[in-house]
């Protein structure tokens, strides 16, 4: 009974645990209206007729939600096997009968192949409705005057199940004339016939209707390039259609046509470390003779299941076959992640000078305290100063942790004054916490105002919201309430809480989440970033456990690994996999190939994504950010595929190292050595990741022994420059700009060479400016910042092929190594470690 259908649930507000029969679904995390900073406002495309009868909240990304969004008219990927949408009069409905690899993606684009509706309907659009929903499925009900048409949409369903009441069935072709009906040809004309079984055959192939409630009379016209079946009259009772692909599927679908599912209740129980979801379908008929399908994720992780041979019953969808099984109950067993705050590892002795050197600078050169412009990367970015205060105190630096905290404090202040631009605000339309700014807008915060990435945006809040209570506790007593609708907003597991969706983004029969909310009519459902996706309930969990909801901390748990899971399954890609397979949803080997999806879609999936299209893009976004949990997602054979298939591009300097850090970072997994020595070339980390996060992860890697040993590091002291060519020293004479001109030392400036992760900054002693290069690579270096920043950061290595004690000197600005002007200017313009200079450091 556990998410009871919508229009009948009623649960006492202060119940936390609702106890099933064969599980338990936790109680509403609270039930309060949310009064954020930003007021109420309601969004500009509101739900249309579709929900009548029924108040917010109303589900935003569920696969259904097209129906209910814009014109109600999109076409959604449901329920799987099939594609449907919803016109005034009739539900249309197919199974794509194509599908094609371009060399980036597979396809398998939507189509509608029949439409279902009854003669007596009136055409009026209002005049169809939900009738109720649950965390799968959808009831759907067409009407007018007495005469009704009901339809349970559940995936995994091989079936459409349409009861009529009082009401005159009609099926219409939307592929092509009706080429054979009972067995009968018609090329155009009609023909009768009565019974509990037809076969009809159009353009894309055979679909079967069973009568449940007795021998109906039915009428095939063939009229142009369509058709139709109509009843004799009034009818009352269940039709079922199914595509029939195989002659040898038949026997199965005939079968268990007469029992049908009308509901699914998820819910789950907790043993230790062990979490089981369970789907148990509502039935009318024997429930063990319910016949379903099953996605890859689903056979991987059922417990005693009862499935039927293969053969006996396919489809091929985006995520591979869907293959029978029978029984109205399904048991998956997950592990739960055991990771919370840190690595369940202390990190690696030969790291921890570097750590230490590393929060210092970082904590030390956090940028200035600014409020935010949008959701997500202000999210980020606390996100990632946060792990600041957990990585320093896992290493004993608690004095590092106050800083930290305050600066963390001073930003999240923000998101409660109702004067900052990106503030939250409780959205009445369908009932969310959204960024104000984007109400009206789609484009403001990736869409967040119609909710799209909700679990990526608000998942970093909650990271760093914890991060703070965890040190504060008169900032968790006076925000924990803000906090929570946020909390709410993304895992609210109750339908007793009276302001949000349940599990905002999560798809259970999917078994993994979808970032695309309502926006333009809430076409097709897709995911980029799954390593968003699992963050999102990892800040779930870190606010849970800092709060005390064990229940909560164990809902995301089990979230978390059911994301994980499906990443591996629909993300990550494997070459050596074998095609044929049973829970292979990539059968095509070019495919496989890409090593990473990049982006998840119900009608497609593949290596690309909306805003980039490089291999270390695709990789990167399934990873980031890197915490703590993730250690159970990247496992080592996809690991060392991503770092194989991405090198060409991570030994390219034109690349970006916020994509090749957390790239490394993963490979880890697979070679922490090796990870780290690629590592130590990194100068830049990005808005979610840092130095000190790199260095964490990678030094609390199994086999992680003296993984920091061997990393280069810049020679730190006072040095005089000199040029291992011509013998000249940099000279105070040219000052501010850096030139090599002479050869006496006592005119030679001295340099303070001082600590940066990975590299360093060169300080003129004498007018304490830092020596700065331009992107450019066309002027000469100058010591002229009094702050050191991205420009004024370089890298310092010996120089392969030159003598001892020769350096060569790479500007972090331009990724370009130092070269020697005519005159002895020092110029980043070097594309090759080849063409630089060569260089001396003389102790001063």
């Amino acid at each position: 009974m556990i998410w009871l259908q919508h229009r009948t649930l009623s649960l006492l507000s202060g119940l936390l645990t609702a106890q099933h029969a064969l599980g338990v679904v936790f109680g509403p995390i609270g039930t309060d209206r949310p009064a954020p900073a930003g007021g109420s406002i309601a969004n500009d495309q509101p739900p249309n007729s579709f929900f009548q009868g029924s108040s917010p909240p109303f589900p935003t990304n569920d696969w259904w939600v097209g129906y209910g969004a814009g014109d109600g008219t999109a076409m959604v990927g449901g329920p799987f096997p099939y594609q449907s949408s919803l016109t005034a009069s009739a539900i249309q409905f197919g199974i794509s009968s194509s599908r094609d690899f371009d060399g980036t993606s597979v396809h398998q684009p939507a189509q509608v192949d029949w439409s279902a509706g009854f003669v007596e309907h009136n055409g009026a659009t209002q005049n169809h409705k939900a009738l109720s929903w649950d965390t799968q499925t959808v009831t759907i009900q067409y009407f007018t005057g007495s005469s009704t048409l009901t339809s349970y949409m559940v995936p995994g369903s091989p079936y459409l199940t349409f009861n009529y009441a009082g009401a005159t069935p009609r099926f219409t072709s939307l592929k092509g004339t009706i080429k054979s009906f009972a067995g009968k040809t018609l090329a155009s004309g009609a023909t009768s016939a009565s019974g509990t079984k037809f076969a009809v055959v159009n353009d894309v192939g055979t679909y079967l209707i069973y009568s449940l409630s007795g021998s109906i009379t039915l009428t095939a016209t063939s009229q142009g390039a369509s058709g139709t079946i109509v009843a004799g009259g009034k009818f009352n009772g269940v039709l079922r259609v199914v595509k029939l692909n195989s002659a040898a599927h038949e026997a199965l679908l005939d079968a268990h046509s007469t029992v049908y599912p009308t509901a699914v209740a998820t819910d789950y129980d907790f043993s230790g470390d062990v979490g089981t979801l369970r789907f148990t379908w509502t039935t009318t008929g024997t429930a063990s003779n319910l016949l379903m399908l099953t996605w890859p994720h689903h056979r991987i992780k059922m417990q005693s299941p009862n499935f039927p041979a293969t053969s006996s019953l396919s489809y091929l969808t985006t995520k591979g076959y869907m293959y029978p099984a029978l029984g109205n109950i399904w048991n998956l067993r997950y592990n739960l992640p055991t990771i919370t705050w840190n690595a369940p590892r202390a990190p690696d002795g030969s790291c921890t000078a570097s750590l230490i050197a590393g929060l210092e600078y970082d904590i030390s050169h956090l940028p200035a305290v600014s409020a935010p412009a949008d959701f997500y990367f202000f999210g980020g970015h606390v996100a990632m100063v946060s792990r600041l205060a957990l990585i320093a105190d896992h290493v004993g630096r608690k004095d590092l942790i106050p800083p930290v905290i305050t600066y963390l404090k001073s930003m999240f202040i923000f998101l409660f004054q109702s004067a900052s631009t990106a503030v939250p605000a409780y959205e009445t339309a369908w009932g969310g916490i959204i960024n104000r700014a984007g109400y009206n807008n789609v484009w403001v915060d990736y869409g967040n105002g119609y909710y799209n990435d909700h679990h990526f945006h608000y998942g970093y809040f909650l990271a760093a919201g914890a991060v703070i209570a965890k040190y504060d506790s008169a900032w968790l007593n006076t925000y924990r309430g803000t906090m929570n609708w946020f909390l709410r907003d993304i895992v609210n597991p109750s339908k007793s809480d009276p302001h949000f969706a349940v599990t905002r983004s999560r798809d259970w029969f999917a078994g993994h989440s979808w970032a695309s909310g309502i926006a333009n009519g809430a076409g097709p459902r897709d995911q980029e970033s799954v390593g968003e996706a699992v963050n999102g309930y990892y800040g779930a969990l870190l606010w849970a456990d800092v709060t005390g909801n064990a229940n909560i901390k164990n809902y995301a748990r089990l979230l978390i690994a059911n994301e994980q899971h499906a990443a591996q399954v629909y993300w990550h890609l494997y070459p050596k996999a074998s095609s044929t397979d049973r829970d292979q949803p990539y059968p095509e080997q070019a495919m496989r190939n890409l090593v990473t999806v990049g982006n998840v879609m119900d009608f497609q999936a593949g290596a690309w994504l909306f805003w980039g299209d490089q291999k270390v893009q695709i990789a990167a976004i399934q990873i980031l950010p890197v915490t703590p949990i993730n250690e159970y997602m990247y496992d080592a054979t996809w690991a060392q595929a991503v770092y194989d298939y991405t090198l060409p591009e991570l030994n390219n300097s034109t690349y970006g190292d916020e994509w090749k850090s957390v790239i490394y970072l993963a490979y880890s997994q697979a070679n922490p050595a090796a990870a780290a020595q690629r590592s130590s070339s990194l100068t830049t980390w990005g808005s979610g990741n840092s130095y000190s996060n790199q260095v964490y992860f990678l030094s609390t890697r199994p086999g992680a022994s003296g993984v920091c040993t061997s990393a280069a590091t810049n020679p730190i002291g006072n040095f005089y420059l000199q040029s291992s060519s011509t013998g000249n020293y940099v000279s105070t004479s040219s000052l501010p700009d850096l030139l090599a001109s002479t050869t006496s030392q006592s005119s030679a400036v001295r340099f303070k060479f001082a600590f940066a992760p990975n590299a360093g900054t060169i300080q003129a002693i004498s007018t304490s400016k830092f020596v700065t290069a331009d992107q450019t690579g066309t002027f000469t270096l100058s010591a002229a910042r009094d702050v050191a920043s991205t420009w004024e950061i370089f890298v310092i290595r010996p120089k392969s092929g030159a003598g001892s004690g020769v350096y060569s000197i790479l500007a972090a600005s331009n990724k370009k190594y130092l070269t020697l002007g005519s005159n002895g200017a020092l110029i980043n313009n070097g594309a090759t470690e080849a063409s630089s200079a060569g260089f001396r450091l003389v102790a001063a």
